[in-house]
């Protein structure tokens, strides 16, 4: 049998570190074969012209909380998991971690059987799942239900472990407040990705979590202790701890900036920050409200409000994302991708999502940074 060759040519290609001009990438039965100089391609070789765009990894968004017009906590099953999965790969997104903000012992059992079954099914852009919640600091709740948040038991650790055993990647977003270091501990042996946010947390008690195996940090500045002249809090933990990487909701209104222009500038490595869309039910929607567990959010200039005014998910996809980086954070277009793909998919130990393996994870991005889309839909 003859193998199916293509190539795309006539655009950047960025191979998960940097962009290569004059290149072309070709595909052999669906698989990255080789990246290669334009002036060596054969004459008969079927090309697929990219007219300027980006060719890149899809991205990888390890905070999606619904999309399509639904919200996972509306309905944590398979189905819903398609849906959302299906809305934001034509945003650009091939690989997310769908995430349950805080809800009942319940909803949270449903969640994990919802993704291991996806898992097994081979829902395409399932890549794990994303617990945010319920083990957090009602101090610093945001939109999330304060008669739901509670500390973490026996129960809750076991099954997380039960989880950790039969999902790819399991991150979950904890508070200190409600969640021992042995728990973390416990839970870091086991593969779990433990993200602390939602937390008041004083610096030096984030500094003894992160040597207890807390390494990433859930939506950088939002919903968490700030750094102050005297307290550097969560957000200090974050930008002097090595061993932290944290997401970043980069759309301009969850952080100013020149606040995100400074955490690049003084985070240190080798942890890294990275791109989340946080996104909500609206995603690929021209939706203008919707309902979380019967509370309104109203969808308005780029912003997504419960009525008191608190921020409730962002309103953002991660080719806008980038946009931002790039045209008001002062950061590269390199660097700036692979906050929304490498590091992230590093994150969860998946590099194969993040680099350029095959046509189904392969976007194309405008250069004007309007639209990412997949270059195989479906």
């Amino acid at each position: 049998m003859t193998a199916a060759t293509i190539t795309f040519a006539g655009g950047p290609i960025f191979d998960g570190e940097m962009l290569v001009e004059g290149h072309a990438a070709r595909f052999v039965d669906g698989r990255l074969d080789c990246i290669l100089p334009e002036s060596q391609l054969s004459a008969g070789e079927v090309i697929e012209n990219l007219s300027g765009d980006i060719l890149s990894p899809g991205y990888v968004d390890l905070q999606v909380n619904g999309g399509g017009g639904v919200m996972f906590n509306d309905d944590p099953s398979v189905e819903t998991l398609r849906h959302i999965a299906g809305a934001h790969r034509q945003l650009g997104a091939t690989s997310i971690l769908p995430t349950l903000i805080t809800d009942t012992p319940e909803k949270t059992r449903a969640a994990i059987a919802a993704a291991t079954q996806a898992i097994k099914q081979g829902v395409r852009g399932i890549a794990g799942l994303h617990l945010e919640g319920p083990h957090l600091s009602v101090r610093r709740k945001g939109a999330h239900d304060a008669a739901l948040i509670r500390p973490m038991e026996g129960a809750d650790l076991q099954q997380l472990l039960d989880a950790a055993k039969v999902l790819p990647a399991l991150m979950v977003t904890i508070a200190p407040e409600s969640v021992t270091t042995a728990q973390v501990e416990t839970l870091t042996k086991a593969g779990v990705i433990v993200s602390m946010g939602h937390s008041d947390a004083a610096f030096e008690t984030c500094v003894t979590y992160v040597k207890a195996g807390a390494h990433c940090a859930t939506h950088l500045f939002n919903a968490m202790s700030q750094l102050g002249n005297r307290e550097p809090g969560l957000v200090g933990a974050v930008l002097s701890q090595g061993a932290m990487s944290a997401g970043l909701i980069a759309d301009a209104i969850h952080v100013h900036s020149e606040t995100m222009r400074a955490a690049f500038a003084a985070k240190q490595g080798p942890g890294r920050l990275f791109l989340v869309s946080d996104a909500m039910a609206v995603a690929g929607t021209d939706l203008t409200a919707f309902k979380l567990e019967g509370r309104i959010i109203q969808r308005e200039n780029g912003r997504l409000t419960l009525q008191d005014g608190t921020l409730a998910g962002a309103d953002l996809d991660l080719t806008t994302a980038l946009r931002v980086l790039t045209t008001k954070v002062g950061i590269s277009l390199p660097d700036a991708l692979a906050a929304a793909t490498r590091i992230p998919g590093d994150i969860i130990s998946q590099r194969a999502i993040s680099d350029l393996s095959t046509i189904t994870q392969a976007i194309r991005i405008s250069p004007d940074l309007s639209q990412a889309r997949p270059v195989v839909a479906g």
